[in-house]
């Protein structure tokens, strides 16, 4: 596999947004995701887990449809003040061996724009 890879996107403040990655073997078959949880992290900065605002984020892994689908919800969003963040999303597999357990699937940057109607709130 040839993780991760890059996808920035751009984020207005406050409303849902949802995002899917379907990872692929390299072969370009589906990954077999049975097992594996998915956890969505956003932070100010690589490196330092106090720049962490949000490791709690919706990275949902349906391994039937070999998918991970990926959630910032309405009141984390209203969170997000600055104009620029970065993320990753991974995947882990608690009883797969050390190896094979954590994979980081795709990382990038979230561009803010400020909510007109909402400001401030979810």
């Amino acid at each position: 596999m040839a993780f991760p890879g890059t996808y920035n996107f751009n984020y207005y403040q406050g409303d849902l947004y949802d995002f899917v990655l379907r990872p692929k073997e390299s072969n370009g078959d589906p990954f077999n995701l049975a097992g594996y949880s998915g956890l969505f992290t956003v932070a100010t900065s690589r490196g330092d887990s106090s720049s962490v605002i949000g490791s709690s984020q919706t990275a949902s892994v349906d391994a039937s449809l070999s998918t991970v689908t990926c959630r910032i919800s309405p009141a984390f969003g209203a969170t997000l003040t600055g104009n620029s963040y970065i993320y990753d999303v991974q995947i882990k597999n608690p009883s797969a061996s050390a190896a094979s357990a954590v994979f980081t699937l795709v990382t990038g940057t979230i561009s803010v724009t400020r909510d007109i109607t909402n400001t401030g709130s979810a």
